[in-house]
C-alpha cells in the first residue's frame, strides 16, 4: 500500500549539532517541548484567525498530526483532518470548540496528500458538517486503488512483487508487504469535491491562500501559502527534525526523489516568517531548512552511490542494512524496513537516471534486481 501511515522517515545519523537548518527556532517553545518531552501540545491560537489543533495518531511514533482551523465568515476551513478514530475525532471536536467552533462549522477539509494521518477522518467532517473536501488530482487517482477493499489485494500484491525484485528475503516478504493493510481501518473513503491545482488561490473568504504542488512524500502533496500573512502550511514537505518518507513502491511516480528535490526548491524562497507543518512543532527558518533536508539526500546519495561502489552487484535490501540509519537495523519494526528499503530504492533510481549506477534485472521474477556501479559515471548527480 505504498508508504501509507509510515510518516515520516527512519533518519539516517545527523551530522554536527551547529549545522544551519539542523536545528530551527521554535515558533512557541512550549509545542517544541511538548514534542521532545512525549506529550500533547495543547489547542493553541497561532494568531488571530489561525488555531493549531493537535489530533492523536494511534500506532504510530509520530503521536499527533496538527491540524490547522482557519476561520471564515460564518465557520472555519481546516487542513488535514486526522486518522478516522473516535479519540481523533473527539480530539479534533474538542480542539474546534476551544477555538469557538462545532465540527458542523467545518466548511472546506484541505488536504495535503492521501496519507491516513491527513486524509482519514475527512470523511466523517464531510458527513458531520456538510464540508467540501480538496485534494490535488495526483493523490485523489490514487484513493480507490489504496482504500478500496476490493481493489486493494491488487495493490499489495504490486508491492510483494517489489520487495521481491529489491531482494527482500523470503521470510519477511509477506510481512512486509502487507504491513499497512491494517492501517485502512483509519480512513473513511471519501472521493474529493474539488481539485486543488498547483498556484490555485482558494475561495476562502478573508484568506489568500495559494496552493503550491510538493509532490515527493505522494504524488500529489500539497502545501498551502499566504503571502499576506507570510506563513507556509507544509504538510509533511518540510519538518522541523524529521525528513519525510520519499520512497519508490506501487503507487510512487517514477523519480520521486527527483520530483521532491525540486519541490523543496520550489518553496525555499516563499517570503514566510513561520512554517506550520503536520508533525512536530511550528518553526522559523524555511530556507535553511530546505538547504539542510537538500543536503542530507545528498549525503545519502553519495553513502548509497559508495554501497554500491564497494559490493559490485547487490541487491536493495542488501545495501538498506548496511546504510547508517538511526537505530540498530534490528531493531526497527517491519513497515519501517519496507519504507526504509523504498526509500533506497528512490535514491538508488536518482542515481540510475544520472548514470552514476545501473541496474542488471534479474532473470526471473522471483530472482532480485542487483545494482552495479556505472560502467562511466556521468557527472556528480548532486548539483
Amino acid at each position: 500500500m505504498g508508504e501509507q501511515g509510515a510518516g515520516p522517515a527512519v533518519e539516517a545519523a545527523r551530522d554536527a549539532a551547529a549545522e544551519p537548518g539542523r536545528r530551527v527556532t521554535p515558533a512557541n517553545p512550549a509545542q517544541r517541548d511538548a514534542w521532545l518531552g512525549g506529550a500533547m501540545p495543547e489547542v493553541e491560537q497561532v494568531r488571530p484567525g489561525l488555531w493549531s489543533i493537535p489530533v492523536p495518531i494511534p500506532v504510530n511514533p509520530l503521536r499527533y498530526v496538527l491540524v490547522y482551523a482557519l476561520e471564515l465568515p460564518g465557520g472555519v476551513a481546516i487542513i488535514d483532518a486526522g486518522w478516522n478514530t473516535e479519540e481523533a475525532y473527539a480530539a479534533l471536536a474538542g480542539g474546534l470548540g476551544v477555538a469557538g467552533y462545532a465540527m458542523t462549522d467545518v466548511r472546506a477539509v484541505l488536504v495535503t496528500h492521501i496519507h491516513p494521518d491527513h486524509y482519514g477522518l475527512a470523511g466523517r467532517v464531510r458527513e458531520a458538517s456538510g464540508a467540501w473536501i480538496g485534494l490535488h488530482e495526483a493523490d485523489a487517482a490514487l484513493l480507490h486503488e489504496r482504500y478500496d477493499e476490493s481493489r486493494i489485494d491488487a495493490l499489495v500484491e504490486r508491492e510483494r512483487a517489489q520487495l521481491v525484485r529489491g531482494g527482500v528475503p523470503p521470510v519477511s516478504v509477506d510481512e512486509l508487504s502487507g504491513a499497512s493493510k491494517m492501517i485502512r481501518q483509519y480512513v473513511t473513503m471519501a472521493g474529493p469535491d474539488r481539485l486543488i491545482e498547483d498556484g490555485e488561490v482558494l475561495d476562502l473568504p478573508g484568506w489568500d491562500l495559494r496552493a503550491a504542488w510538493t509532490p515527493g512524500h505522494s504524488p500529489g502533496h500539497l502545501c498551502f501559502y499566504s503571502p499576506s500573512r507570510r506563513v507556509l502550511f507544509s504538510g509533511d514537505h518540510v519538518l522541523a527534525r524529521i525528513t519525510p518518507i520519499v520512497a519508490v513502491h506501487s503507487q510512487s511516480a517514477p523519480d520521486p526523489l527527483a520530483d521532491y528535490l525540486a519541490a523543496l526548491a520550489s518553496v525555499r524562497d516563499l517570503a514566510v516568517d513561520e512554517v506550520l507543518p503536520a508533525h512536530e512543532f511550528r518553526f522559523l527558518e524555511l530556507a535553511d531548512r530546505v538547504d539542510y533536508v537538500t543536503a542530507h539526500h545528498v549525503r545519502r546519495l553519495a553513502e548509497i552511490e559508495a554501497a554500491v561502489a564497494g559490493s559490485r552487484g547487490a541487491a536493495c535490501w542488501d545495501i538498506t542494512t548496511r546504510l547508517t540509519w538511526s537505530r540498530p537495523w534490528e531493531t526497527i519494526p517491519a513497515f519501517m524496513r519496507r519504507a526504509a528499503t523504498n526509500e533506497t530504492l528512490a535514491h538508488l533510481v536518482y542515481l540510475e537516471a544520472r548514470g552514476r549506477v545501473r541496474r542488471v534485472p534479474g532473470a526471473r521474477e522471483d530472482e532480485p534486481d542487483l545494482w552495479h556501479p556505472a560502467d562511466e559515471p556521468a557527472a556528480s548527480p548532486f548539483r
